[in-house]
C-alpha cells in the first residue's frame, strides 16, 4: 500500500468505509464492500491528497505516483488474469471520480479505457462478439474526447444520430458490427477534427491522462457550484477509483442498473431503480436511453435479481442506512460497482429511521445522528408544490428563499389590501418594495410575501419564519410600481389580482397557480424528534408574540419562549393610536396617559401567553424599534394623524420628519427609548407583572424573565433594572402576591460582549442577539447586504451568509468570550440566543460547544432545532 493509491478486491481492502476523507466516497465503499466479500470487480483508488497535491502542482504528478498507479494497475491485471493492453487477454478499466460528500453528476468518468484497434479487435474474438466490442470501442471515444479533451458529447450524438437515419433504425442497439466499425471510424474523424490529434492508441496514456482529468473536473464549473450550492467546504478534491470494466452489454444476458433498498420517496421496504438490458451504467445515470423499472429484472433475470435483493439487505444492515446501489449483470453475474447512503426526502428520511430502529438494524443514537437530516424535518413542516419541475418556464424571478414552503394566491401590493382580500375569502401574496412593522397585519392574512428589497434576516423575513409563512425576500429582479398596481421584470408585468405562487424554499417566483401538497407531520417525525430529545443537552425554546404563536410553539416541541417581540403588539387594531399619542404628547404626564390606554392591551396579551406556556419561561424584550416606526410617512396616513392629534398637518409632519434618523438601527432604540422616556419601561413592566400575578392567582406556573434590549454599559442595564424592580414591587404591594421571575439583557452590541463580566452583576441572564450582534460586528445592514453578500459568498471572500450562519469566528468569538466572562462573575448565569440563527443547524452545534443553556427560533424551526441539538451532543461525544 503506498501513500496515494489503496488497493481493492477478491476479498481485500488497503481502506475502509471509514476512510471518506482520504478515499472518497466511491473509493471507501468499495473498499469496505470488497472486505465483506461482495462481487465488486478489482481495482484502486488514487487518494483526496493525491489530487490536492496534483492540482497544487498545476497538474503535474508528484514522486512516486506514476509507481503506486503501476503497482494498482498490476494488482488489477493479477486479480483479474488480464493485462491492460494486450489484444489476447485485454483488461479494460472504469476511471471515475468520488468526493468525500456525494456530488451526483459533478464530476467526469470514462468507461472502457484500455481499448485501441489492436485490442478492440482481440476483445472482440475474446467474448466472441464483434458487435459488444466495437460498441464499446465507440463509448470510450466518446467519453474520452467529453472528459479529457473537451470534445463536446454532442458531435458524438449528431454522429450517431446520422448514423441510426442512414441504416433506418430508431434504437441504439439495432446498430450490427458493419454500422457501429463506421461509427467508431466518424468518432475518431470527429476527435481529431475538433482536438487536432490523433486519437491515443497507448492505454498507459490513456489511463494517465483519464486520471489528471479526473482530479481537473474537481474545479470545474458545475462542481464548485454545487459545492457552493449545498455550502460543501473544506474537501482537499476527490478520489478517483480506477476499477477492472464489467459489462452489461455483453448481450441479452447482460445488463446495468440503479435501485434504492428503500422506496427513496416513500421510505417503503421494497427495492426501488431502474435497469436497462444490454447496457453501460452511464446509460442509466445520464439518461441516454429510458430504463425498465427494476420489478423487470426479476422477470428477464431471476437468479440475479434474487442476488441483488440479498446484497441489498446485507448493504443496508452493514451500514444500517437506507443505500443507493450502482450494479452490473454480465453474462447472468451481477457485480456491485458502488453503493452510497441513498438520497431521499423528509418523509422517507423519518420512516427509514423508525423502520431501522424497529427492525434492529440501527440504533436510536444511530438514526438521529445520521438517518434523519435537519433538512428533512423542515421540508415536513411547510407546504410544497406537487411538482417543482412543472413550472420552469413560467419563473419570473429569483430571490432569497427567506422562509421556506410554498404558497398561492393572488397579487396585492398594501398591508390594507391584503386583509380586505383575505376577509373576503381570497388567498393573496403580499408584493413589497420592503416590509415594515406597520405591514404586518396584511402579513399575516396574507400567504406568502414576496420583497424586492431585503436579506434572509429582513424584517419580512424574520416575520415570516416566525409564523411559518413562505416568504422571498430581496428579488432585484422586479420592480415594484405601487401608483399602478403592478410589478414588472423586463416585458413581464404582474398586475394586482393575478396569480402568483411563491417557492419559499428555493427563491422562486413563478407566474400562475401551482398546486400544493399539504405538509406531512408524521407519527414517524415525532418519534425520531422524542429520541433527539432524550439526547441533547440544550433546551430549544421559540421566538413567539401571541397566544397562537405559543400554543403551536409548544405542539411542535418548544420547552419556552426565548423571544417575545412587545412591539409586534402595538399594531393589533387600535392600539397603534395610543403609540402615536404618546409620541406626539409634549409632558410626561400626557405621555403617561396614553401608555395607560396600552396597559390594559399589553396585559392581556402577557397573560394569554402565560397561559399558553403553562408553567415554561417567557422571556419578554421591552421596546426595542425606533419610535419613527410606528408613525406613517404618506400624505394621506399624516392627514389622519394630524387630526387623531388635533395637531395642524405640517406640525406633524415636522414632528415626524424629527423622529427620522440617519442610521436608525444605531439610534434612538432599544434601552435608550427607555432611558430617555422610564414611563414607556414603567408601562410595560406594570403589564407583565399584573398579567403573571393574575395567571398565578388562576393556578398556572408563570416564569416572566424581563429583557432589556440593545444595552451597550453597565448603567443602562442599572437604570433599567432599577425601574422595573420598582415597577414589579409596586406590584407585588398592589396585588398582595409575589411572582418568581428574572430580569436580564440582550447581548447585541459588541461593547456588552466585551464588558460581559461586570454587565453580568446585574443581569440574571444573557440572550445572544445575533441579529444585530451581526451587524454591528461586521458593520453590515442586514436590509442592504442583500446588494453585495451574494457576492461575496459566490465569490469566497465569505464562506457563507452570517445572518444564515453564524460567524463562528468573529461573532462567534464574542458569544463565547461574554458567556465565559458573564459566569466567571456569575456562575449560574442562564445564556441563550435568540436572534435567527437560533434554528441554523450548524450554529446550534456552536452554541451547544460554546455552552449555552438554549437557542430560541422562530416556531416551525422548533422541530429543525431539537434534532441539530441531538446531532451536537452525539458529535460532541464523538469529539
Amino acid at each position: 500500500m503506498g501513500s496515494f493509491v489503496y488497493h481493492f478486491g477478491n476479498g481485500t481492502a488497503d481502506g475502509s468505509g471509514s476512510m471518506k476523507p482520504l478515499l472518497g466516497g466511491k473509493g471507501a465503499g468499495l473498499a469496505e464492500m470488497a472486505s465483506v466479500g461482495l462481487p465488486v470487480p478489482p481495482g484502486f483508488t488514487l487518494t483526496t491528497e493525491a489530487c490536492r497535491t496534483v492540482l497544487d502542482q498545476g497538474g503535474t504528478w508528484p514522486d512516486g505516483l506514476a509507481e503506486e498507479v503501476e503497482g494498482g494497475l498490476a494488482h488489477v491485471e493479477t486479480a483479474m488474469g488480464l493485462t491492460l493492453g494486450d489484444p489476447e487477454r485485454p483488461l479494460l478499466v472504469s476511471v471515475r471520480s468520488g468526493a468525500a460528500v456525494s456530488m451526483p453528476g459533478m464530476m467526469d468518468t470514462v468507461l472502457n479505457l484500455g481499448l485501441n484497434d489492436a485490442v478492440a479487435e482481440g476483445l472482440a474474438r475474446r467474448m466472441d462478439n464483434e458487435r459488444f466490442a466495437l460498441d464499446a470501442y465507440r463509448r470510450f471515444i466518446d467519453m474520452f474526447g467529453d472528459v479529457v479533451m473537451g470534445v463536446h458529447h454532442h458531435h458524438f450524438e449528431e454522429a450517431l444520430a446520422a448514423l441510426k437515419a442512414e441504416q433506418g433504425v430508431e434504437n441504439d442497439v439495432d446498430l450490427d458490427a458493419r454500422a457501429l466499425r463506421t461509427l467508431v471510424a466518424r468518432y475518431k474523424a470527429i476527435y481529431r477534427r475538433q482536438t487536432g490529434f490523433m486519437f491515443p492508441e497507448d492505454p498507459r496514456e490513456q489511463l494517465h491522462r483519464a486520471i489528471d482529468a479526473v482530479f481537473s473536473s474537481w474545479d470545474n464549473e458545475r462542481a464548485v457550484k454545487y459545492r457552493r450550492f449545498n455550502q460543501i467546504t473544506g474537501l482537499l478534491g476527490t478520489g478517483v477509483n480506477v476499477q477492472a470494466m464489467v459489462f452489461g452489454n455483453l448481450g441479452p444476458t447482460s445488463g446495468t442498473g440503479v435501485c434504492f433498498t428503500r422506496n427513496p420517496s416513500t421510505g417503503e421496504q421494497q427495492l426501488y431503480g431502474e435497469f436497462l438490458p444490454n447496457a453501460q451504467g452511464e446509460d442509466v445515470v445520464a439518461g441516454i436511453r429510458t430504463p425498465l423499472p427494476i420489478a423487470e429484472m426479476e422477470r428477464q433475470f431471476p437468479a440475479a435479481y434474487r442476488r441483488l435483493v440479498a446484497t441489498a439487505d446485507q448493504l443496508e444492515r452493514h451500514y444500517a442506512n437506507m443505500q443507493d446501489i450502482e450494479f452490473t449483470v454480465q453474462d447472468g453475474q451481477l457485480f456491485i460497482l458502488q453503493t452510497r447512503n441513498g438520497k431521499r426526502t423528509g418523509a422517507a428520511a423519518v420512516k427509514v429511521a423508525v423502520d431501522l430502529v424497529r427492525d434492529g438494524v440501527a440504533t436510536e443514537e444511530e438514526a438521529v445522528r445520521s438517518l434523519v437530516e435537519p433538512r428533512h424535518i423542515e421540508t415536513l413542516l411547510h407546504p410544497r408544490f406537487a411538482d417543482e419541475g412543472a413550472y420552469h418556464e413560467r419563473i419570473v424571478g429569483h430571490g432569497l428563499p427567506a422562509s421556506p414552503g410554498a404558497a398561492v394566491g393572488r397579487v396585492v401590493f398594501s398591508a390594507d389590501e391584503a386583509e380586505a382580500w383575505k376577509a373576503r375569502g381570497e388567498d393573496v401574496i403580499l408584493v413589497r418594495i420592503e416590509t415594515s412593522p406597520e405591514d404586518v397585519g396584511g402579513m399575516h392574512a396574507a400567504e406568502g410575501i414576496l420583497t424586492a428589497r431585503g436579506g434572509m434576516t429582513s424584517h419580512a423575513a424574520v416575520v415570516a419564519r416566525g409564523w411559518g409563512k413562505p416568504c422571498v425576500a430581496g428579488c432585484a429582479d422586479i420592480v415594484v410600481d405601487y401608483a399602478n398596481g403592478s410589478f414588472t421584470n423586463g416585458a413581464v408585468t404582474v398586475r394586482e389580482g393575478d396569480w402568483l405562487s411563491l417557492n419559499g424554499s428555493t427563491g422562486e417566483v413563478i407566474l400562475g397557480e401551482e398546486p400544493l401538497v399539504p405538509p406531512e407531520i408524521s407519527g414517524d417525525m415525532q418519534t425520531v424528534l422524542g429520541w433527539a430529545d432524550g439526547l441533547r443537552r440544550l433546551k430549544v425554546r421559540t421566538n413567539a408574540d401571541t397566544p397562537d404563536d405559543a400554543a403551536k410553539a409548544i405542539e411542535l416541541g418548544a420547552e419556552g419562549i426565548g423571544l417575545c417581540r412587545t412591539e409586534h403588539m402595538f399594531f393589533e387594531g387600535d392600539r397603534i393610536w395610543a403609540i402615536r399619542r404618546m409620541i406626539f404628547a409634549e409632558t410626561t404626564a400626557d405621555r403617561a396617559a396614553a401608555l395607560g390606554d396600552l396597559l390594559p392591551h399589553q396585559r392581556d396579551d402577557f397573560a394569554g401567553i402565560f397561559r399558553a406556556m403553562n408553567g415554561k419561561p417567557v422571556t419578554i424584550r421591552l421596546l426595542d424599534p425606533p419610535l419613527h416606526e410606528f408613525l406613517p410617512h404618506d400624505d394621506e396616513g399624516l392627514e389622519t394623524l394630524a387630526e387623531y392629534v388635533g395637531q395642524p398637518v405640517e406640525t406633524v409632519r415636522r414632528r415626524v420628519t424629527s423622529l427620522g434618523e440617519v442610521n436608525p438601527m444605531l439610534g434612538h432604540r432599544g434601552c435608550r427609548l427607555g432611558v430617555v422616556y422610564p414611563e414607556i419601561t414603567a408601562m410595560q413592566a406594570r403589564a407583565i407583572f399584573e398579567a403573571a400575578v393574575a395567571v398565578a392567582e388562576e393556578g398556572v406556573d408563570v416564569l416572566p424573565e424581563v429583557m432589556v434590549p440593545l444595552i451597550g454599559t453597565k448603567a443602562e442595564l442599572d437604570d433599567q433594572r432599577a425601574a422595573i424592580a420598582h415597577v414589579a414591587g409596586k406590584v407585588f404591594e398592589e396585588q398582595g402576591r409575589r411572582v418568581k421571575h428574572l430580569i436580564g439583557t440582550m447581548i447585541e452590541v459588541p461593547r456588552a460582549a466585551l464588558r460581559a463580566g461586570e454587565i453580568a452583576e446585574t443581569a440574571d441572564f444573557f440572550s445572544f442577539g445575533t441579529n444585530d450582534l451581526t451587524q454591528m460586528t461586521f458593520g453590515y445592514s442586514r436590509d442592504d447586504a442583500g446588494t453585495f453578500l451574494p457576492h461575496y459568498v459566490e465569490h469566497g471572500v465569505l464562506a457563507a451568509d452570517p445572518f444564515q450562519a453564524l460567524d463562528q469566528e468573529g461573532v462567534g468569538e464574542l458569544v463565547r468570550m461574554a458567556t465565559e466572562r458573564g459566569r466567571e462573575t456569575k456562575p449560574d448565569l442562564k445564556v441563550g440566543i435568540c436572534g435567527e440563527h437560533g434554528g441554523d443547524p450548524a450554529s446550534v452545534h456552536f452554541f451547544h460547544r460554546a455552552g449555552l443553556d438554549y437557542v430560541s427560533c422562530s416556531p416551525f424551526r422548533v422541530p429543525v432545532a431539537r434534532l441539530a441539538a441531538a446531532q451536537a451532543a452525539l458529535q460532541d461525544r464523538t469529539d
